[in-house]
């Protein structure tokens, strides 16, 4: 069965603390307006910096999830993989990015993360992992 090279781990629901080598990973706009949702979660819990809306910046990596279609958000997702990848001493949990605020429905968005199932550090919301589990099944 193709399930066996899968390493999805389960993110939390609710994040309200982060342990030394967690990251809070959060749907952003580009501006880096953390005005709601996770993103200003991030910003008032775990140092997301206003004004920074790509990638690391405290304890958080944002994905912007607000300037256009699922395609326009894949590079940045393939950034943040990449990231994840280089960077095996971090635990990335993963936001429902993109289905707050953006509009976007589980369905758009987890399967942008396929390349992250492979990466024991990547921690994704329950749903998507659902979704990505019957995606590899149907294949």
């Amino acid at each position: 069965m193709q399930q066996n090279h899968l390493c999805m781990k389960k993110s939390p629901s609710q994040i309200d603390s982060l342990g030394e080598y967690e990251v809070f990973v959060f749907g952003s706009n580009l501006a880096g307006r953390h005005g709601g949702g996770a993103a200003r979660h991030a910003y008032n819990k775990f140092g997301a910096e206003w004004g920074v809306g790509v990638g690391m910046t405290g304890q958080c990596y944002a994905i912007p999830t607000m300037h256009g279609g699922v395609e326009d958000i894949r590079p940045y997702v393939d950034d943040f993989a990449a990231y994840a990848k280089a960077h095996p001493e971090l635990t990335f949990l993963v936001t429902r990015i993109g289905c707050g605020i953006a509009g976007f429905r589980d369905e758009d968005m987890a399967p942008l993360f396929v390349g992250t199932t492979a990466l024991e550090n990547v921690a994704l919301p329950a749903r998507w992992i659902e979704i990505l589990e019957e995606m590899t099944t149907t294949e």
